[in-house]
């Protein structure tokens, strides 16, 4: 066999799945009334250019909405921190499998060598990757990696723990999958950017194979950077009351500024003509964000259609939001050159190039 030095990790095939409860419209109804009159048709306004159109959550449907009478979110104070972690280590295991058994649809599972699991909106032990492990009668040598508080460039840092596993060990069979539950952390909050930043936010859950059997998408060289200054720009803070998002309406620009940096694009590019890629999958973490990719690179106005499309459809799902991204790129056979791209907190940029199979 070849050195793995030349070994090249695929992106085989994603499987994803969200809860069946769309909470979008419910959300925006219980937020503006939290707000001075003044303020709500700027919120309205501000709802209507998020361009969501659903979100979703795995708080229980036959409690109506979350925010409603008989809802989680009925009662004042809220829940806390251990209601909503009871919640997660049940939930999230179960999404995270739904996602799992699509995937199972495409390629096998059940050779897999090792689990990487990335995951920021809740914490259990034993893991969720222990749970998952057994959940699906996986060996239990299965070696298992979980990343947890990295945030929405998590499936970035997942994906890249597989291909260094690849690449060390050819046979190897990595099972990653990402899963959150961001709608367990509503915050009882009267001010606009808060509740605004709340709006982004729903769950979700992707698993991905990766291997060295080229099938899909191949990993190419990955890349990171930390933003200087901007550490405070988007935070969970975790709380009595569950994790407080803050999420800064400075983080559009803040990134905008960032791409007119030629040795930062570069390096997201490989020295490529951005323009010449044809398979952009940016973690769609809101419009402005997206927008600001697009115009920072100068892109085609359709350039980021496939991560516009998961933010209407999903929301930000958090670190599972780029494998939704690139299961749609993965879907077409038309990519020649492609980069991932995500932003968190840090404020932090990490992705990776990727290709075509043949």
């Amino acid at each position: 066999m070849a050195s793995a030095d030349f070994v090249t990790p695929y992106i085989n095939a994603i499987g994803t799945a969200v809860p069946s409860h769309d909470i979008h419209a419910a959300f925006i109804g219980w937020a503006r009334e939290r707000l001075p009159i003044a303020q709500r048709k700027l919120f309205d306004r501000m709802a209507a250019r998020a361009a969501i159109g659903h979100r979703w959550s795995v708080l229980p449907e036959d409690a109506g909405s979350p925010v409603g009478d008989t809802g989680f979110y009925a009662d004042t104070p809220h829940p806390g921190t251990a209601a909503r972690m009871s919640l997660y280590a049940q939930a999230a295991p179960e999404l995270a499998l739904s996602a799992i058994e699509r995937l199972r649809d495409q390629v096998p599972i059940d050779d897999a060598t090792h689990l990487v699991v990335a995951s920021c909106t809740g914490f259990v032990a034993p893991g969720i990757d222990q749970i998952i492990a057994r959940q699906l009668s996986l060996s239990p040598a299965i070696e298992r990696t979980l990343i947890g508080f990295m945030g929405c460039y998590a499936a970035v840092a997942a994906l890249r723990t597989a291909r260094h596993i690849v690449r060390s060990d050819p046979a190897a069979r990595v099972l990653v999958v990402t899963v959150e539950l961001s709608t367990l952390h509503l915050q009882a909050v009267d001010e606009i950017e808060p509740l605004l930043a709340m709006l982004q936010f729903g769950d979700g859950a992707a698993a991905a194979m990766v291997s060295a059997e080229r099938r899909g998408l191949a990993i190419g060289q990955p890349f990171a950077t930390t933003l200087a200054k901007s550490d405070r720009l988007i935070r969970w803070d975790i709380t009595d009351a569950g994790f407080a998002m803050h999420l800064s309406g400075e983080v559009p620009g803040r990134i905008a500024a960032a791409l007119a940096d030629p040795v930062l694009v570069d390096a997201i590019t490989a020295g490529q003509d951005a323009t010449s890629i044809d398979g952009w999958a940016v973690h769609a973490g809101g419009r402005s964000i997206l927008d600001a990719v697009e115009h920072g690179l100068s892109l085609d106005a359709d350039a980021l259609d496939d991560s516009r499309a998961v933010l209407v459809d999903n929301g930000n799902m958090s670190s599972a939001t780029l494998m939704f991204v690139l299961a749609r790129v993965l879907a077409r056979s038309d990519v020649r050159r492609g980069v991932a791209l995500a932003f968190g907190p840090g404020l932090a940029a990490e992705g990776f190039a990727f290709g075509p199979s043949a």
